[in-house]
C-alpha cells in the first residue's frame, strides 16, 4: 500500500536501456535497440505481426469494480473528501497506462532478463498481481486433448504474439493464461521454427512444451557439395514452400547480397550444407545465409578477400572433377600446373555447365568444339567465367593448396568408385583413357 512503489517510480529506477516509446504499447518492428535473446543466441526482435488486445478482461473487470487504493493511502489527518479523491485518481491513472505499462514490462522480460528488469521483478510483480485482479483467467486444464496443432514461432515474434496465436489456434483457452505465464515467469525465451503442440493444453504445459526441443519439428534442406545455382533454388523453393518464381527472383538481385564486383550471380556462393527451416524467413534470408556461410568458409581456408570470386571458380572446377577425397589436391595441382604452362584445361564438366546440362558427365566431339560456349575450357583459355557449382571446403582448400606433383592429365576410371588415373605424360594419360572407355561401355547408364 503505502510503502510499495508506484510503477513511475520502479522505472525510474531503472537502467534506461530502451526508450520508453520503443518498448510500451504499439511495438515498433525491428528497431535494432530493444533485442530479446533466444537459447540459440538469435535476437528475438519485436515485431508488428499482431498486437496484444488494448485491454485484457481482468483489466475492463479492474476498471469498472470499485476497489481499494492501490497506490496511495491518505494520511490519517485527510477530511473524508480527500479519502475519497485518493482513491479514485490512482484508479484512474492506473487504467490510462495500464496496457502499456504491462506491454513494456513483457518486451523487457522477453530481453532476456537484464540486471535492471532482474533487480525489479520483485517489485513489479505483486503490483501486476493487484493490478490484474484476483480473478484467474480462462484456461485448460492438463496437457491437452490428443488432437495435434503444428504450431509456428516466427523470427521477431514477442511474447504477446504467442499467447494471442495459442488462443487462435485452440491450443489454450484464452490469450490472458498464457500471457499471465509469461509475466510471470521473466526468464522464458523461444526459438523459432515449428512445434507438435495440442488442442486443449493449459497455458503453463503448453508454453512449457514451445521451450523442450522434443517438440520442435525439424525441418531442414540439405545442399550437396557441387550443386548448382538453379538446382539449389529447386531444393530450396520444395522444402520450404516459397514459390521457385520468388526464390528465382530473390536470387536474380545478386548485388544485394555483398558479393565483390566481379561477381555477376549467386552460383558458387551458396556453401553447401545443411540449413534449418524458419517459417519467417525469405526467400532472400536463406540465399543470404548460404552466402554469409561461403564467406566464413573462405575465411577460415585463408583467402584474401581480393581473391574470393576467384577462388571459388576454381574450387568449382575442382569439385565437379574431383572424385575421393585425397584427390581433391591432386585435381587442383593438374589444372594449376596446366595454367601455369599455358594450357587448355578441358574439362568436360565446365562444356557440360555451359551447355546448361549439369548432371551429366561426359561431352560430345560437337560441344567440346563449340567456341560460343563461354564456359568451354577445350576452347578457351584459362579458368572458366564463372564458377560452375557450388564447392564445399574440400575443393576451396584444395583451391588455396594443390599437392605437390608434375600431373598435367587424370581421368576418372571408374565413376562407381571414383578412382583417377593422374598422369605426367599424354602416353600415360592416353592409357587411362582407354581404361574408362572400357568401363564406360560396361556401364551405359552413366552416358
Amino acid at each position: 500500500m503505502a510503502d510499495e512503489p508506484d510503477w513511475d517510480d520502479i522505472f525510474r529506477s531503472q537502467p534506461q536501456n530502451d526508450r520508453p516509446g520503443d518498448t510500451a504499447g504499439g511495438r515498433r518492428g525491428d528497431s535494432g535497440d530493444g533485442e530479446s535473446g533466444r537459447g540459440d543466441g538469435t535476437p528475438l526482435r519485436r515485431s508488428t505481426h499482431r498486437e496484444a488486445p488494448a485491454l485484457s478482461r481482468r483489466e475492463q473487470r479492474e476498471r469498472e469494480r470499485q476497489a481499494d487504493p492501490v497506490v496511495v493511502t491518505p494520511s490519517d489527518d485527510e477530511d473524508e473528501r480527500s479519502r475519497r479523491r485518493a482513491t479514485r485518481e490512482p484508479r484512474e491513472r492506473r487504467s490510462k497506462k495500464g496496457p502499456i505499462v504491462l506491454a513494456t514490462i513483457l518486451v523487457l522480460v522477453l530481453a532476456g532478463g537484464t540486471a535492471g528488469v532482474a533487480a525489479a521483478w520483485g517489485q513489479v510483480q505483486p503490483l501486476i498481481a493487484k493490478f490484474t485482479g484476483d480473478d484467474e483467467p480462462a484456461d485448460y486444464a492438463g496437457s491437452g486433448n490428443g488432437t495435434p496443432v503444428e504450431f509456428a514461432i516466427v523470427s521477431g515474434q514477442v511474447g504477446s504474439d504467442i499467447a494471442q496465436n495459442l488462443a487462435d489456434a485452440g491450443v489454450t483457452q484464452s490469450y490472458e493464461s498464457a500471457y499471465s505465464v509469461l509475466l510471470s515467469n521473466p526468464s522464458m525465451t523461444f526459438q523459432p521454427g515449428t512445434y507438435t503442440l495440442q488442442q486443449q493444453m493449459s497455458a503453463q504445459s503448453a508454453l512449457d512444451a514451445l521451450q523442450d526441443s522434443a517438440n520442435r519439428i525439424t525441418n531442414k534442406v540439405v545442399i550437396p557439395e557441387g550443386t548448382a545455382a538453379a538446382d539449389v533454388y529447386e531444393l530450396l523453393a520444395t522444402a520450404t514452400s516459397i514459390p521457385i518464381a520468388d526464390v528465382q527472383a530473390a536470387a536474380a538481385d545478386h548485388t544485394s547480397f555483398g558479393l565483390p564486383a566481379e561477381a555477376t550471380s549467386l552460383e558458387g556462393w551458396l556453401f553447401p550444407a545443411t540449413y534449418e527451416l524458419d517459417p519467417g524467413k525469405t526467400a532472400h534470408d536463406y540465399l543470404q545465409d548460404m552466402v554469409t556461410t561461403m564467406t566464413e568458409h573462405l575465411q577460415s581456408a585463408g583467402a584474401q578477400p581480393a581473391d574470393y570470386q576467384k577462388t571459388i571458380v576454381f574450387a568449382s572446377l575442382i569439385q565437379k572433377e574431383a572424385g575421393l577425397a585425397d584427390d581433391y589436391p591432386k585435381v587442383a595441382r593438374v589444372f594449376q600446373n596446366r595454367l601455369d604452362q599455358g594450357m587448355l584445361l578441358q574439362s568436360d564438366a565446365t562444356v557440360a555447365y555451359g551447355t546448361g546440362n549439369t548432371h551429366r558427365v561426359t561431352t560430345t566431339d560437337e560441344e567440346r568444339g563449340d567456341a560460343n560456349n563461354a564456359y568451354n575450357t577445350y576452347v578457351h583459355e584459362g579458368l572458366p567465367v564463372g564458377p560452375i557449382s557450388n564447392p564445399g571446403d574440400l575443393a576451396l582448400n584444395a583451391a588455396l593448396k594443390p599437392a605437390d606433383g608434375t600431373w598435367l592429365y587424370f581421368v576418372t576410371v571408374n565413376l562407381d568408385t571414383g578412382e583417377t588415373a593422374f598422369s605426367t605424360t599424354f602416353a600415360e594419360h592416353q592409357a587411362a583413357v582407354k581404361q574408362w572407355q572400357a568401363w564406360m561401355r560396361e556401364h551405359p547408364e552413366y552416358q
